[in-house]
């Protein structure tokens, strides 16, 4: 039997459940895109709302807090009037820009490549109903 290592880790078991650690960190619909708003600059509430129109400001204020207590973002309260909250990545968060934008690279390449693919089939079929 082979002794398979990833940064360490030994495989499958280990590498399996620390793929379910980080799964379970920024699993669902809105975490990474809310994440993807924050890389450049912390943000306020409105301003990832702007940027997500289709988010409900419910579904928001929960994957805020999810993601908060998971370590990948801070909630900052400034005491001024009106109270200022503003939410910005932790070390942990700016950590997950490399794994986004190399899932981008490969939903581009994939895309592209599955668009090839239909078209291919729509041509064979529209030559074989001939």
């Amino acid at each position: 039997m082979s002794n398979n290592y990833f940064n360490g880790i030994k495989c499958p078991k280990e590498y399996v459940l620390a793929l379910n650690d980080s799964l379970n960190a920024v699993t669902g619909k809105w975490k990474l895109a809310i994440v993807s708003c924050l890389f450049f600059e912390a943000k306020r509430f409105s301003g990832i709302q702007e940027m997500l129109p289709q988010i409900s400001p419910r579904m928001l204020s929960k994957e805020l807090k999810e993601l908060e207590l998971n370590g990948i973002l801070i909630r900052k309260v400034y005491d001024q009037t009106p109270v200022l909250i503003q939410y910005e990545l932790t070390s942990s968060g700016h950590a997950l820009k490399k794994v986004l934008d190399q899932m981008v690279s490969w939903g581009l390449a994939h895309r592209e490549k599955q668009m090839r693919k239909d078209q291919s089939s729509f041509l064979t079929e529209e030559k074989s109903q001939r």
